[in-house]
């Protein structure tokens, strides 16, 4: 698209900051929270991703739309994101796979979009002012009329946004006969899973049944489950109490594993806290040291909030397991974040359980961490040697 077009949109964020740009999406406005990714592919995994619900997606790599769409890459069954802003987006179908152009699927979705925008003078905004509410407009929109609605919108802190993406019913996936000598029953509290983490689970052996987020502990206690996973999802951990106190009921009765989302709701489960980011961690290239082996492996991640460290701060300096006394005994950390110290995994000592933060299954991202749904199946399978 020519850049030298006048403008026909803008991205507009709450501290009165705007950014012209042209308008290629769906002929709507959308607001919500405008927040940054720097993968350079899998636009249509992010866009698809639960965890991106009430957000804005800013990509930080120029070229976006470059291969087209198609069925295989979406992580759930629609875009949750609530608008896409681009620097150079394209809409071809060249590549082999390609079902559709980039641009035409966000037209017929109803997604907002917006391209030719300074996302570098963007980005560099929200690292310095942190992650805000904002939005994309169509130019008819006027600039008095885009502050109410933003406005209008609620912040991210204190947001439950897991009821919005959670299933309405249970669904099962994978099958009781496989190749594997042992079948791991997992019940997953699915607060915006990715469709990509259950087809890694299903090919290591594992059912999964996927609940809604309101599932309560007694239910879930009277399926066949062998353990309990936590998924990743949307919104403010500290605004899902609900969830919690159920995560609280299961731990000790089964192992119970978290990523992401999932990981900070263990994390409160067993009496520690969380935080939110100033403008989070998104994309696939976030460092991350296995403090048990020593080894960093490049993560996927897509989250605003934090454990806090054992002083209550957000930084982990030492690379070594430090604990927390918790609720459940002891918790060592097993992961942090190079590039700002940031708690990243956990390992419950005192009964069976363990988190990491980062997105392991690799969608869109890199497969350094795809280890992990090993490491949660044969701790299921031999706990003896968790």
């Amino acid at each position: 698209m020519a850049s030298s077009t006048e403008p026909t949109a803008y991205v507009l964020l709450e501290d009165g900051t705007r950014f012209d740009g042209l308008a290629c999406g769906a002929d709507a406005h959308a607001v919500g929270e405008v927040v940054f990714t720097t993968g350079m592919s899998g636009y249509q995994e992010s866009v698809t991703d639960p965890s991106f619900a009430g957000q804005l997606i800013t990509f930080t790599y120029p070229h976006i739309g470059n291969y087209g769409v198609s069925g295989a890459a979406m992580e759930s069954d629609g875009i949750h994101a609530r608008a896409v802003i681009m620097r150079a987006a394209t809409n071809t179908e060249d590549a082999p796979t390609a079902e559709r152009g980039w641009l035409d699927w966000l037209v017929d979705c109803g997604v907002p979009a917006i391209t030719d925008v300074d996302t570098r003078a963007l980005v560099r905004h929200i690292r310095e002012a942190g992650s805000m509410r904002g939005g994309v407009f169509p130019g008819r929109v006027t600039e008095a009329q885009a502050r109410e609605l933003i406005a209008a919108e609620p912040p991210m802190q204190g947001r439950d946004l897991a009821r919005e993406v959670t299933p309405a019913e249970p669904s099962v996936h994978g099958t009781a006969g496989s190749a594997f000598p042992s079948v791991v029953r997992v019940h997953a509290i699915d607060t915006g899973i990715k469709g990509s983490i259950v087809r890694h689970l299903v090919d290591r052996g594992a059912q999964v049944t996927l609940h809604p987020c309101t599932v309560t502990a007694d239910e879930l206690l009277a399926t066949d489950a062998d353990a309990f996973f936590l998924a990743n999802g949307p919104g403010d951990p500290a605004a899902l109490d609900y969830v919690v106190d159920t995560v609280r009921a299961l731990i000790g009765k089964k192992p119970v594993w978290g990523i992401c989302l999932g990981h900070q709701l263990l994390c409160r489960a067993v009496g520690l806290q969380t935080t939110k980011l100033p403008f989070g961690h998104r994309g696939g290239n976030h460092p991350v040291k296995d403090l048990r082996t020593g080894k960093i492996e490049i993560t996927s991640q897509n989250h605003g909030f934090a454990v806090t460290a054992p002083d209550g701060g957000l930084r982990i300096e030492a690379d070594e397991p430090v604990r927390w006394s918790t609720d459940f005994g002891e918790a060592a950390l097993t992961h942090v974040n190079l590039y700002d110290r940031t708690v990243e995994g956990l390992q419950l000592l005192d009964v069976p359980g363990a988190t990491v933060q980062y997105h392991p299954e690799a969608g869109p991202g890199p497969n350094d961490a795809l280890y992990q749904f090993d490491r949660f199946l044969n701790a299921v399978r031999t706990p003896e040697v968790r």
